[in-house]
């Protein structure tokens, strides 16, 4: 895989969330320090990744140096940057949606999730790209491992952000796959939370059956303290002996070769480990949700940019005009019909998890594709945003053309801090036995 250190500026920039904070604490450096070199990143190489939709590095630097100012650490993170989202408000900068008639448009306040980060002393650095309302439609974000590949949709900018060492922290959303996806197309720790995992309150335009909040990092140990610090929730101890199932899914035959190794490797390590593995076989009802997944996402979408649909359709681009298209066709009925289906499924998927601590599958079919307008079906991912259930991009592997090739450990429903603890012993575990991470496969 590309040595991004080897790409730009290089210095507190590279340290993890964990590492920065405790070198804050202890003074050894500074949270100004820390957003300098951070700012310096951004400076040379965003021309080329184009990760920022928003950043004001003076404002960056005077909250850096205000904090550096209190006697009292507010928590754990004081004084770490952290990339936000532009689907998420921000009372003291612009959010976008990136949404072209709403480039530069003021927020009135924070987002809930947003004004936690801020209360508990991290720094706002800036906002991230999204894809407009944070639909499956590329924007301007490349794959920082390589330019000519997707970096995925539609948390873009936070996950090409964080791989490229310009951040340590950013936070996303996921409707099918979109924390889940550009985790993995760019090689970073993503964590996607259980429905009400972290407080939605706040984010506009939210498909409140669907829309989930994630987080990026660079360590799987910096996932469960900025999950810490987002909820005010402790950590937990990981389950002493794992259970866990190999899903394939239905759409194993869509994987690449390196994401089968990938998966059957991982499993057989665990084994090794003193893990108890086995394969699962998802029932039928689990492939029959697709369609239903559809019907609730178009129909909630469409109530959400009621507004946006009144007064600015002619500029939405192609997939969120057909979205509109194809939610005219449907009643409420139908709507109401699906939403009973997948409650049904998401009960059977509790039922299935009473027999396993975590579940391991592909986080996407293979290495990140060529073409930015290449972007990989959520298949992987969308049936556990559906299933409500917490999952973690691991990124242990690299494939053949060098780029990175993730697993996903999913656990069950409202389990948020049981599986962060569970995929970190995961993790360990897998780099205790391979030795160099990324391997190749």
């Amino acid at each position: 895989m590309t040595d991004l250190t080897k790409s730009g500026p290089m210095g507190l920039n590279g340290l993890t969330a964990c590492e920065a904070s405790a070198k804050i604490e202890k003074k050894e450096i500074t949270s100004e320090e820390l957003v300098r070199e951070c700012l310096d990143r951004i400076e040379a190489r965003d021309p080329l990744v184009q990760a920022w939709d928003f950043i004001d590095p003076n404002y960056a630097l005077e909250q850096a140096k205000a904090l550096d100012g209190e006697e009292v650490r507010r928590g754990p993170l004081h004084g770490v940057p952290v990339a936000i989202k532009d689907i998420f408000d921000t009372k003291d900068m612009p959010t976008g949606h990136g949404f072209p008639p709403y480039k530069g448009a003021a927020s009135n306040g924070d987002s809930t999730c947003v004004s936690q980060l801020r209360d508990a002393g991290m720094v706002i650095l800036g906002k991230s790209v999204t894809t407009e309302f944070a639909c499956p439609s590329p924007r301007k974000t490349v794959n920082p491992h390589d330019f000519s590949r997707t970096p995925g949709v539609s948390s873009s900018g936070s996950a090409a952000a964080v791989a490229d060492f310009m951040v340590p922290l950013a936070n996303g959303t996921q409707t099918g796959g979109s924390v889940i996806g550009p985790a993995a197309n760019c090689g970073v720790y993503g964590f996607k939370a259980s429905l009400d995992g972290i407080n939605r309150g706040g984010l506009r335009h939210c498909k409140p059956s669907i829309d989930t909040i994630g987080l990026f990092a660079r360590s799987l140990e910096d996932l469960v303290l900025m999950y810490s610090v987002q909820t005010a929730r402790r950590s937990v101890e990981a389950t002493d002996t794992l259970r866990i199932g190999i899903v394939r899914t239905s759409d194993w035959n869509e994987t690449e070769p390196c994401m089968q190794k990938a998966i059957l490797e991982v499993g057989k390590i665990l084994g090794k480990t003193g893990a108890v593995v086995s394969e699962v076989e998802l029932p039928q009802i689990f492939t029959d949700i697709i369609p239903d997944f559809s019907i609730v996402n178009g129909w909630e979408a469409t109530v959400a940019l009621e507004t946006e649909i009144s007064n600015h359709l002619d500029s939405f681009n192609p997939h969120n005009r057909e979205r509109v298209e194809f939610v005219s066709g449907l009643t409420e009925v139908d709507y109401k019909n699906s939403m009973k289906v997948l409650s049904k499924a998401r009960l059977e998927m509790d039922r299935l998890f009473e027999s396993f601590d975590l579940f391991l599958s592909p986080a996407l079919s293979g290495e990140a594709p060529i073409g930015l307008t290449e972007v990989r079906t959520a298949t992987f991912a969308r049936l556990w945003t559906q299933m409500y259930t917490p999952s973690v991009c691991v990124p242990i592997s690299e494939g053949p053309n060098g780029l990175p090739v993730c697993v996903q450990m999913i656990g069950s429903r409202n389990s948020d801090q049981q599986t962060l603890a569970n995929a970190k012993q995961v993790d360990d575990q897998l780099k205790g036995a391979l030795g160099e991470v990324p391997s190749r496969v």
